[in-house]
């Protein structure tokens, strides 16, 4: 099942049968939604969501308007009098149950979202581009800020946001999506996390690598011109160490010298061997 289809049969089982106020509001979001389409006697609905479809119908039949509804294919259609619906259209925009339940009605109707695992993406799908706006409306009053775009000839009001997302699902009703959306989202952000502390780790690790294999080309070049005998005693026991630990840290060098020195103090000493090797390079060059 889809997380989507999870969503809304999990919003079918909402229990505000005793509000009328509420399902009159959520009827409104499902009208406003690009699934329902009118004519001048009748009001039509369509989906193929068997638990979304028995939440429209109860709604119908609480607030007492009666419906019929026929299948064809996968697809079942409900609808009702035209007349019914003009006096439901009026509903009161100061109350924030009320908006949260038009937003319940919109994305019940014609919302998806996909599988946070992936990534991160509501949709709401409306019928005209004022229902676009009075959805983004809703969403603003809430602090959550919706986009809108126009899509072939629906208009869309979406959300990539993981956080905003799930403050929407939490005011629609959806608490335990709410809990498995979280748990994707706090499972994401970990590996996210990690895998930056690797990547950083490993860019740094081949930065040490590179830095190591250049410190013994130099050390071996200048072996191999015989100037070796020629360094200072304390460049000579830096660069016998990094021959003998390729792979080890500045620090960890400067640790095994006869009198210990810091990272700062290693780097100096190999410094100075890479320009003794760059010298006798340019002389071999000349």
């Amino acid at each position: 099942m889809s997380f989507s289809r999870e969503i809304k049969e999990e919003l079918s089982m909402l229990n505000n049968w005793n509000q009328p106020e509420q399902l009159k509001a959520e009827l409104n979001g499902y009208y406003m939604s690009s699934n329902t389409s009118a004519s001048d006697e009748k009001i039509y609905f369509v989906t193929e969501n068997n638990s979304n479809l028995e939440r429209y119908q109860k709604i119908l039949k609480n607030l007492g308007i009666p419906f019929t509804t026929s299948k064809k294919g996968k697809i079942f259609q409900t609808q009702y009098c035209n007349e019914a619906w003009l006096e439901l259209a009026n509903i009161d925009i100061e109350d924030k149950e009320i908006l949260k339940a038009v937003l319940r009605g919109a994305f019940m109707a014609a919302g998806t979202i996909n599988n946070p695992n992936k990534k991160y993406h509501l949709e709401i799908f409306l019928s005209s581009k004022e229902n676009a706006k009075f959805i983004n409306y809703i969403t603003e009053q809430f602090n959550i800020y919706s986009k809108l775009l126009k899509r072939e000839k629906n208009y869309v009001v979406y959300l990539k946001d993981g956080e905003a997302i799930s403050n929407f699902l939490a005011l629609i009703g959806a608490n335990k999506a709410v809990l498995n959306f979280e748990e994707v989202r706090v499972m994401r952000e970990m590996k996210n996390k990690v895998n930056r502390i690797v990547n950083c780790e490993t860019a740094n690790l081949n930065k040490i690598i590179n830095v190591a294999v250049s410190q013994i080309e130099d050390i071996k070049y200048i072996i191999k011109k015989k100037r070796f005998e020629d360094l200072p005693d304390n460049l000579k026991e830096i660069a016998k160490i990094r021959l003998e630990n390729p792979d080890m840290s500045l620090e960890q060098m400067g640790k095994l010298l006869e009198k210990p020195i810091g990272k700062s103090g290693v780097n100096h000493r190999l410094k100075k061997i890479g320009e003794l090797a760059e010298e006798l390079r340019k002389e071999e060059k000349a």
